[in-house]
């Protein structure tokens, strides 16, 4: 499909120039695969990260549809993102997997919602075979949920929250990684 005005046609500039658009999702019951969709993000991906030169962030659902449909296919780094469960580890190292098979080269894991060391120990220990480490954990946060119920971004609920100052420091993270594996 042509995807190549739909960037500037339906996207919302936010701080920092920061552009969002939002992609995909299920509206109705019983309505469907979302093959369509998924090879409309693919193709629109694809115009944004090769011919465009964008730096795009894509927050997929979780789950393994967008590894399935090839929706990620091409894309530069994967940030994988885990809570202090079982189950959330089993469908991460699953995604990373699936991720690997895709072609994606840079994949990194983040700890979301930690209470504390031990839950951060018992993460360590169960990845340890995955060749993907631990690139930064998130800790539970009651302010996050507070703000959720609210309605309200938590940036604007309470910006010094432990979760906020954490996804501070992740963001600074990733600029540094941003420039050494694409600004050479």
């Amino acid at each position: 499909p042509e995807v190549a005005d739909i960037p500037d046609r339906f996207k919302v500039t936010g701080p920092d120039n920061l552009q969002l658009l939002v992609l995909g999702g299920i509206e109705e019951p019983a309505s469907g695969c979302l093959c369509p969709e998924n090879a409309l993000i693919r193709t629109l991906l694809f115009n944004l990260l090769v011919k465009r030169n964008e730096v795009i962030i894509v927050d997929f659902e979780a789950g393994l549809e967008h590894l399935g449909r090839g929706t990620a296919k091409g894309i530069d780094v994967m940030l994988v993102v885990t809570e202090p469960s079982q189950k959330s580890l089993d469908l991460c190292n699953k995604i990373i997997d699936l991720s690997k098979k895709l072609g994606v080269v840079n994949i990194f894991l983040i700890a979301n919602k930690v209470f504390d060391d031990s839950q951060l120990a018992t993460i360590n220990e169960r990845i340890k075979n995955w060749e993907i480490p631990l690139y930064h954990s998130i800790p539970f946060d009651l302010e996050i949920g507070k703000a959720d119920l609210k309605g309200a971004s938590p940036l604007d609920h309470n910006d010094k929250s432990e979760a906020i100052q954490s996804i501070k420091r992740l963001y600074d993270k990733l600029k540094k990684l941003k420039l050494e594996l694409f600004d050479l």
